[in-house]
Order: structure tokens, then sequence, then C-alpha cells
């Protein structure tokens, strides 16, 4: 055999393995169940489904607690006389009725875009608690239970 033939076939093996590796390696999308939705994970640590807007494409939360969701777009969501806005990437540390360390949320208040950094659960008062920095806000969590739509506008 020659040096040109035995190179063929060592190429011609080498890429076959590749192949072969590379289709029984990438699980097929139809054989992946879908996941628990984020809104659902909300409830369960006892916030209304609803501090969270209709559009989130993609989320993950580790055993700590630490979440990452990822929205479609940037979007506005009004809440009784509040405004909401949400970035394209939210992120904090979620455990039983406190979201902490957040980053993608931001309500108007007066004239002005303050973040929120904590949101926590009371349900004994039935009360949502918003941390803007040193400022905070309760709101009823009835107007929560339902998920929001997105507003590509804050109008």
């Amino acid at each position: 055999m020659s040096t040109k033939n035995t190179f063929n076939t060592i190429l011609r093996f080498f890429l076959s393995f590749i192949f072969i590796f590379h289709t029984t390696a990438t699980p097929s999308p139809t054989a992946t169940p879908s996941p628990t939705h984020i809104h659902d994970i909300l409830s369960d640590y006892g916030f209304p489904k609803g501090i969270l807007p209709n559009n989130i494409a993609l989320y993950t939360i580790s055993p700590s607690g630490y979440f990452t969701a990822h929205l479609e777009s940037p979007c506005y969501v009004h809440v009784s006389d509040r405004l909401f806005y949400y970035h394209t990437l939210i992120t904090g540390t979620l455990t039983h009725g406190t979201l902490s360390g957040l980053s993608g949320i931001q309500t108007k208040m007066l004239f002005i875009w303050l973040s929120v950094h904590k949101m926590e659960a009371d349900s004994r008062s039935s009360m949502l608690e918003f941390s803007i920095g040193a400022l905070s806000k309760k709101l009823p969590a009835y107007q929560f239970q339902n998920v929001p739509a997105c507003s590509s506008e804050a109008g």
C-alpha cells in the first residue's frame, strides 16, 4: 500500500468517526422534553406569576437559586398605576419569598427610571415589596397574578 493510499484511508476513517460522533452526540430537538416555564417556578417560590412579562425566550436557574431570564425584546409593562421596564437580560437570586441582586428591571417613579434591586413576597399581607436603592414600594400581590403582555412603548 502506498503512502498516498494509507493517508486517504486514515483520512476517510477520521472523517467517518467525526460524522458518527457528531450525529450521535447532537440531541434531536424533538427528543428534548419542554422545560417547566419560569412563571410556574416563581409560584413555587412564593411569587405571583406576573412579576415577569410574557416574552421570556430562555431562562436558567442554578441549584443555588441564581437565575437568568432572556427576553425576546425589551419591554414595558403597566401594573395598576406603575410602569415597569424589562431589559432583554434579567438576573438575580431566587429564594422562597425573595428575589435579590436583581438587575434588568426598572420602574418609573415620578419622572425618573429607578432600578429594582430586590423583591419580597409577604404571604401574610399579600403584598410585594420592591426595593429601589434606599426606597421601597409595596404593591398588592393580586396585581401580579396574571402574566403581563409586553409593550414596545412606554405610553
